[in-house]
């Protein structure tokens, strides 16, 4: 991405462009007496909303996953790593 300062006088006589330039990505600084005072850029399009059911098929989980975990808890406990 690019920047651009401009100063705001010369910015409003060129508004129609600067809004074109960052449409086109290009971020512009417009400043008073040298000082930055906004900033032009293109808001990043919005996410999509996620669709339930939208990984079915994708996700693998094991056959026991939601069994009692209290014989791998008592063989961790006799040999910690």
């Amino acid at each position: 991405m690019t920047m651009q300062q401009i100063e705001l006088s010369e910015a409003r006589l060129h508004l129609a462009e600067l809004i074109n330039e960052a449409i086109d990505g290009q971020e512009i600084i417009i400043t008073e007496n040298n000082l930055p005072l906004l900033k032009l850029v293109r808001i990043a399009a919005p996410k999509p909303k996620r669709t339930l059911g939208s990984a079915e098929g994708q996700i693998w989980m094991a056959p026991d996953f939601n069994e009692s975990y209290e014989e791998w808890v008592e063989e961790w406990e006799k040999d910690p790593i």
